[in-house]
């Protein structure tokens, strides 16, 4: 039993660490374009502010889940989901945006994909170690 509690630990460790880089590599990236002048924002390319400015303050509440998550928090399950909702939203909203002949980077098709599928995991995760745990 020790053993599955000790594997539990680690999972729970790598999630949290992955959430966490996650969140500061997303204020300092979006930080950048946004605060950091031409040069960063020329380096951007034709980025969307509305998604820039959707990231960088996603990066805060991305820390907060994983220190939540790391606490063994439930709410930290739920600001999971409320993040991988929100991304897939703003997502959804770029499309449009796209559709309408706005510009954009293929790169940020790529990031905002990769921010679903690993708040989509987050929670995913959190959800079965630390709510249904409760259950079993």
């Amino acid at each position: 039993m020790k053993l599955i509690n000790s594997d539990k630990a680690i999972a729970i460790l790598i999630v949290t660490a992955i959430a966490i880089v996650f969140g500061l590599l997303t204020i300092k990236e979006a930080g950048q374009v946004l605060f950091g002048g031409s040069l960063y924002q020329k380096a951007a390319g034709n980025y969307v502010l509305f998604v820039v400015w959707f990231n960088f303050l996603a990066g805060f509440i991305y820390l907060a889940a994983g220190v939540g998550i790391w606490m063994r928090l439930r709410w930290a399950v739920w600001l999971s989901l409320l993040i991988a909702i929100t991304t897939i939203i703003v997502f959804a909203i770029l499309g449009i945006y796209i559709l309408n002949g706005g510009g954009y980077e293929t790169r940020t098709i790529a990031a905002m994909s990769l921010r679903s599928i690993v708040w989509i995991s987050i929670f995913i995760f959190s959800y079965r170690k630390l709510i249904r745990r409760q259950v079993i």
